[in-house]
């Protein structure tokens, strides 16, 4: 089972390949395709979900607060490096969850109201709370 990193807890309290081969009768390095190395986890949905989360609360902690929160995309990019470093199909799944919870407010809000503030609210309880029952369950 793979090891979840201390980039999880984070999100929690924030809410590869062969060498050259040589060609026969030729002196030229042949460098064979990258191998589609994914490694999905049984917490795959899990990570989509919380990148999800994260994604939506960045959008709606930067429009409620003047100087902006980079922290949130941060926390998240470090979750990427440490689960997904040489796995592009997986890094893609979660960016793209990223993305899909930041413009899912992004379409709705336009300014700080109180249901933003409580959305927002309701989604770092979640991220949280999902962030500290992946760690519970997978982590070493």
């Amino acid at each position: 089972m793979r090891k979840i990193t201390k980039s999880l807890l984070l999100a929690a309290v924030l809410l590869a390949i062969a060498g050259p081969v040589a060609a026969q009768g030729s002196t030229e390095a042949i460098v064979p395709p990258v191998a589609d190395t994914e490694k999905p986890t049984p917490y795959d949905d899990r990570l989509a979900r919380l990148s999800e989360i994260i994604g939506a609360v960045h959008y709606l902690r930067n429009l409620c607060k003047a100087d902006g929160e980079p922290e949130w995309r941060q926390s998240l990019q470090g979750l990427l490096d440490a689960e997904t470093r040489a796995e592009p199909k997986r890094r893609a799944r979660m960016t793209a969850a990223y993305n899909r919870g930041y413009r899912s407010f992004a379409s709705v809000y336009t300014s700080c109201t109180p249901a933003a503030v409580r959305a927002e609210q309701n989604y770092r309880i979640e991220g949280a709370t999902l962030a500290t029952e992946i760690t519970a369950r997978f982590g070493n």
